[in-house]
């Protein structure tokens, strides 16, 4: 496939006029692991490290080193049709660097696998990057982008909306003092109520039963509580919110909260979080 318009250079290689060269560059692991159930973890690896042209001593050194520093030695010489997903990830991850690429795609890596596993998987990818490689990473996990990664790029229905360090994203937020609060009752018609007696709050429903107050400047919870119990609506939970990405992907994107844990949850959202 080539491009409709632009250019793509890695260390100063023309990724369309040398694309094997760039090759070397690149590693690239997909949603679904592309290795073969029927050899091993050591003999996918090594497969893999030939196609790129490492020659058999080194590809045979640098696998049994990527099987040690992803916990799957004792497993080196089992078929990899009987690895477990989060055990099939970590070795199509370690398929994708077998070469020490400079630039590594990596697409969904903790979605549907345990917690263990996926907290196991961002530790070695934050060891990755800190280590020198360059990461571009696809994720449904908001807080996953968060914690992994220095710029963030919003794509919806396929197009970039947004792109920006996280720290510059999360900034405006900062300043913002922001508490929810959690009702016993649906909260149906009362932003209306709340913003005519506070007007120096902003009000919004992000779930049915929960309300988050924003502020500049600190939120009083007392006079709050009082305009509930007025109205016999009972609340059980006061929280001060700290400021994450989700919040400013919901504001950028209009997609609402309620709808991404949705998404969240149908995708397997709750093994990985």
């Amino acid at each position: 496939a080539r491009p409709d318009s632009g250019s793509i250079k890695i260390s100063g290689i023309d990724c369309i006029k040398s694309p094997r060269a760039a090759q070397q560059l690149i590693g690239v692991v997909p949603d679904e692991s592309n290795l073969y159930p029927e050899l091993s973890g050591f003999d996918n690896l090594c497969f893999c490290a030939s196609l790129y042209g490492v020659d058999k001593q080194d590809r045979e050194k640098r696998a049994h080193a990527l099987l040690e520093e992803f916990g799957l030695e004792k497993a080196a010489n089992r078929k990899f049709a009987g690895y477990s997903k989060g055990m099939k990830r970590k070795l199509t991850i370690a398929a994708g660097i077998i070469h020490q690429p400079q630039v590594l795609f990596l697409d969904e890596p903790t979605t549907g696998i345990d917690v263990a596993s996926a907290r196991q998987l961002r530790k070695l990818i934050a060891d990755l990057n800190q280590n020198g490689t360059t990461i571009f990473l696809t994720t449904h996990y908001i807080e996953e982008a968060e914690r992994l990664c220095d710029r963030i790029a919003f794509i919806v229905e396929g197009k970039i909306v947004l792109t920006e360090s996280v720290e510059n994203l999360l900034q405006p937020l900062k300043a913002r003092h922001v508490v929810q609060l959690t009702c016993a009752q649906p909260a149906v018609g009362l932003p209306e109520g709340l913003a005519q007696a506070f007007p120096e709050f902003e009000f919004s429903v992000p779930l049915q039963n929960k309300i988050h107050v924003e502020s500049a400047r600190p939120v009083s919870l007392g006079p709050l509580i009082r305009f509930f119990e007025d109205r016999g609506i009972e609340v059980f939970e006061a929280r001060k919110m700290v400021p994450t990405l989700e919040e400013i992907f919901v504001r950028v994107t209009g997609i609402e909260a309620g709808l991404m844990q949705r998404e969240k949850e149908k995708q397997g959202g709750g093994a990985a979080a």
